[in-house]
């Protein structure tokens, strides 16, 4: 079982549909994936059709009562992918977990005690944005670090905090934690904004810097609306194509295992003919380019927003 924390500490950034619809692409290919949903916004539950208002097993329970992380996994309707629901009441657990010690380990201990744990492949944590007591469980009990990245100057400001964090969870909580990848998302090739942004990932991360590339797309952002992934919604679109890819070469990048169950048939099929109708900006491929500056050390930004609010935008 990999443990896998999605973070980036500015909002909307594409944290929650990449959680989403890389977890649904694995479980497609045949892996077992568990999502937990760390952010208080609850926009993962939503994704996947749950109600938050009515969850009263979530990961509250686990945090503040010490309920069993058994005991709060919920099936999908996508064949073996699960989840564990959030709802509001997360966000007072800062508070509520102010003066418990140990309080960063309690997601680790409860994953340690999950009698189900060799089942699952993947576990997947969507963490808010924010770097406080939960993003640090979720980087306490992950393997691995998947950083989605808007292509854009604002998304480089606070990278430089974020590493930060990651070492000193590495030092003094989680030794064996390490960077597996950073995903750009929301592209749009036709800019040259899009391209010096990447150029300036690549010379900070190198080869964590995965190849695969999410496009603007309006069906990505539609998705969440329907409570269904990318594939349910709309398997022939271009956001369902870059995921699998990505699904695909992280995959190969974390060293996973061939998939327990084997699938027969690939999840999409190509239609390049619907790009121009669907996708803003049409498909085009990302131009290489040497590398430039490397990323600026001296901006800390974060953000708070919903992680598919930026592709409604950019649809």
């Amino acid at each position: 079982m990999q443990c896998i924390a999605v973070i980036n500490q500015k909002g909307g950034v594409g944290k929650t549909t990449t959680t989403v619809n890389l977890s649904a692409a694995l479980a497609q290919m045949g892996y077992r994936v568990l999502m937990l949903d760390m952010d208080p916004q609850a926009n993962l539950t939503v994704h996947v059709d749950k109600r938050p208002d009515l969850e009263s097993h979530t990961m509250t329970s686990l945090l503040v009562e010490d309920e069993p992380l058994a005991d709060l996994v919920q099936p999908t309707a996508t064949e073996r992918l699960f989840v564990v629901p959030s709802d509001t009441s997360l966000a007072g657990v800062e508070q509520v977990l102010a003066n418990r010690i140990g309080r960063e380990t309690i997601l680790r201990e409860a994953l340690e005690a999950f009698p189900q744990a060799q089942e699952f492949d993947f576990v997947l944590f969507d963490c808010p944005p924010s770097l406080g007591v939960l993003s640090a469980n979720a980087l306490v009990a992950a393997d691995r670090v998947l950083i989605p990245m808007q292509a854009q100057y604002l998304s480089l400001q606070g990278m430089a905090k974020l590493v930060e964090v990651i070492q000193l969870v590495q030092k003094r909580l989680n030794p064996a934690l390490q960077i597996g990848c950073v995903l750009p998302c929301m592209v749009d090739a036709r800019t040259n904004l899009s391209t010096e942004v990447l150029r300036e990932i690549d010379t900070h991360f190198g080869p964590l810097l995965a190849r695969s590339r999410i496009r603007n797309n309006v069906k990505l952002a539609e998705a969440p609306s329907f409570g269904r992934t990318i594939f349910e919604h709309a398997a022939d679109s271009n956001g369902a194509r870059d995921y699998e890819a990505f699904a695909a070469e992280f995959a190969a990048m974390v060293g996973a295992a061939p998939p327990r169950e084997a699938v027969a048939a690939p999840v999409t099929a190509p239609a390049p003919e619907a790009a121009a109708a669907e996708d803003l900006p049409a498909e085009e491929p990302v131009p290489a380019e040497p590398a430039v500056d490397a990323l600026p050390q001296d901006g800390t930004q974060s953000g708070t927003g919903s992680d598919d609010a930026a592709y409604e935008a950019g649809a």
